[in-house]
């Protein structure tokens, strides 16, 4: 087993014991992830180390994908399909245009 499923499983093991899966529901932990992305922000901003924010937004997706039936590594596979084949570019001011948005008016 990698490490990154150990940890995966010891924060399944912590949200379950904290009524997470019970209690929870995927409308509160969306909120909760976007409260999270926004501390994960707020850090960026202040030039502030970002570990502890990237690694509660984890938890939190590990959450959503739990009580979808889904696993990290299944959201993730889904995810690089859909973007394996994407072509495009970063302009200057750090935003990707898909080739296929090319031309299109903003």
């Amino acid at each position: 087993m990698s490490r990154m499923d150990e940890l995966i499983q010891l924060c399944t093991k912590w949200s379950s014991e904290r009524g997470i899966f019970v209690n929870g529901t995927v409308p509160t932990q969306a909120l909760k992830l976007v409260s999270e992305v926004g501390e994960l922000a707020d850090n960026v901003a202040k030039h502030r180390d970002i570990a502890d924010d990237i690694g509660d937004c984890l938890v939190v997706l590990n959450n959503l994908a739990m009580m979808n039936e889904l696993t990290l590594e299944q959201c993730l596979e889904v995810a690089y399909l859909d973007i394996k084949d994407r072509t495009g570019y970063l302009n200057g001011a750090g935003v990707f245009i898909k080739d296929s948005d090319r031309g299109q008016a903003a």
